[in-house]
C-alpha cells in the first residue's frame, strides 16, 4: 500500500475537509489526514480502511502551533509516503466586530488560513517538483473577492490564499503540478457551528463543492467558484468599488459571532 499514491487532506476530521477525504478514498487514494481531533480521525480513518480497503494515516496535530507543519513533512518523510496531492483545507475564522474578538484568537485564524496553508505547500511541493507530476488543492471562499466587516480577519486571510494560490499556480505551470484554487459560498457540511451561521444564502452541499475541486484538478488546475449564484456575486464584487462592497456586507453581517471553520 505505502507505494501507491497518497493524498495529505488538512482540517479532515470535518466539514469539506472530511468530505474530501471520502471523495478520495473512493477514487483509490491512500490517505494522510490532518486535524486537532484524534477521536475524530481515527474513527474516519477506520471507516475509510473498512470501506475502502485503502491505507490511511492519521495525525493528530494543531496547525497553528509553531513548527507543526515541519513536523507532518517530517514524519511524512520517515514514512516513506510520496503526497501526490496535497488539500490545503483547516482554516477557520470568526465572525464579530474587529475590536470585540481577542487578539489570540484572531492571530490563530492568520496563522491557520495563511501561514499553515504556506507551510504546508512549501515543504510537500518539492517533492511533487522532483516526480514531476502532483497537485495542490487549496480552499479559499468566495468571502477573498471583498472585504468582510464583521468577518475581516477571515476574509483577509481568504484573500491571502486566492492570491498566493493563483501566483503559484503560474510558477509551477511548467513543473507538471496543478494547482486548483477553490472558493465555495456558503456549503452544508456536518459542522454545528455552520449550522449556526446566519448566512441568507442557499447552502451548496458539500460534496458537490469537494466533486468541482477534483474534476478542476483533473483538467489541469485553476479557480473553481461552484454554482451560477457564487460565480455572479464573485463577478460583480470585483466591478465594484471596494467601499461599497463593505457597506453591503456590513448590512447583511452586522453583530454576528462565530464563523464555521472551512
Amino acid at each position: 500500500m505505502k507505494n501507491a499514491r497518497y493524498a495529505l487532506v488538512t482540517g479532515a476530521s470535518r466539514g469539506i475537509g472530511s468530505h474530501f477525504a471520502r471523495a478520495l478514498a473512493a477514487r483509490s487514494w491512500n490517505l494522510i489526514l490532518v486535524a486537532r481531533s484524534k477521536d475524530r480521525l481515527e474513527e474516519l480513518s477506520r471507516q475509510l480502511t473498512d470501506a475502502h480497503g485503502i491505507h490511511v494515516e492519521p495525525i493528530a496535530a494543531d496547525l497553528t502551533a509553531s513548527g507543526a507543519g515541519a513536523a507532518i513533512a517530517r514524519r511524512v518523510e520517515e514514512e516513506g509516503l510520496e503526497v501526490e496531492l496535497l488539500v490545503n483545507n483547516a482554516g477557520q475564522g470568526l465572525r464579530g466586530q474587529f475590536l470585540s474578538l481577542s487578539l489570540e484568537a484572531q492571530a490563530d485564524s492568520i496563522r491557520l488560513n495563511t501561514l499553515a496553508l504556506t507551510e504546508m505547500t512549501y515543504l510537500l511541493l518539492p517533492g511533487m517538483i522532483a516526480r514531476g507530476r502532483g497537485c495542490v488543492i487549496n480552499v479559499s471562499s468566495t468571502a477573498s473577492f471583498q472585504p468582510m466587516p464583521y468577518a475581516a480577519v477571515y476574509a483577509a486571510t481568504k484573500a491571502f490564499v486566492t492570491s498566493f494560490s493563483v501566483a503559484l499556480a503560474e510558477e509551477v505551470r511548467s513543473s507538471g503540478i496543478r494547482v486548483v484554487t477553490l472558493c465555495p459560498g456558503p456549503t452544508a457540511t456536518d459542522s454545528s457551528a455552520e449550522r449556526k451561521s446566519p448566512s441568507r444564502l442557499p447552502r451548496q452541499p458539500a460534496e458537490e463543492v469537494v466533486e468541482e475541486a477534483l474534476k478542476k484538478a483533473s483538467a489541469g488546475g485553476g479557480v473553481v467558484v461552484p454554482r451560477l449564484l457564487n460565480k455572479v456575486m464573485a463577478f460583480s464584487n470585483r466591478l465594484m468599488p471596494l467601499h461599497v462592497s463593505a457597506k453591503i456586507v456590513a448590512r447583511g453581517m452586522g453583530g454576528t459571532s462565530k464563523n464555521p471553520e472551512t
